[in-house]
């Protein structure tokens, strides 16, 4: 496992910032820098499950294990999702968490991966690229 930090400050309040990262219709926006059409099912509701998937109903599944509104969301990433099926990974400590944190110019979003070795340089590419989006959506709607 590898701890990946990922910042940018964007020029809205935290409540904004919170709205373009976990609404599904702004999440399709910005999630689309990973996969193209891309969507989630579940409610971030604290030890629910998220189900990120594609237009071909592969994707991901994850445990919310904190979720402290316009501040911070954990997620623990369990498995692989394949045609429709969940299929359990056993990825022990990776994780994925968003931080807003308020300041004078707005708000600092910090994303912290603890990635698998295998997909550190894939996610070294499209973080980046994705709080890119984020923040100019943040800033523009």
């Amino acid at each position: 496992m590898k701890l990946l930090e990922f910042t940018t400050q964007i020029s809205a309040n935290p409540e904004k910032v919170w709205n373009v990262l976990f609404t599904q219709d702004s999440y399709g926006k910005w999630s689309s820098a990973m996969n193209p059409g891309t969507y989630f099912e579940g409610n971030w509701e604290e030890g629910s499950i998220m189900k990120f998937l594609d237009q071909k109903n592969n994707g991901m599944y994850n445990l919310v294990e904190i979720n402290k509104e316009n501040q911070l969301l954990r997620m623990k990433h369990i498995g692989w999702i394949m045609d429709g099926e969940l299929s359990p990974q056993g990825w022990e400590d990776s994780t994925v968490t968003y931080i807003l944190e308020p300041n004078d110019n707005g708000t600092l979003l910090k994303a912290e991966v603890n990635s698998l070795d295998e997909f550190v340089e894939f996610f070294n590419i499209k973080y980046p690229q994705n709080l890119e989006l984020i923040k100019n959506l943040s800033e523009s709607e």
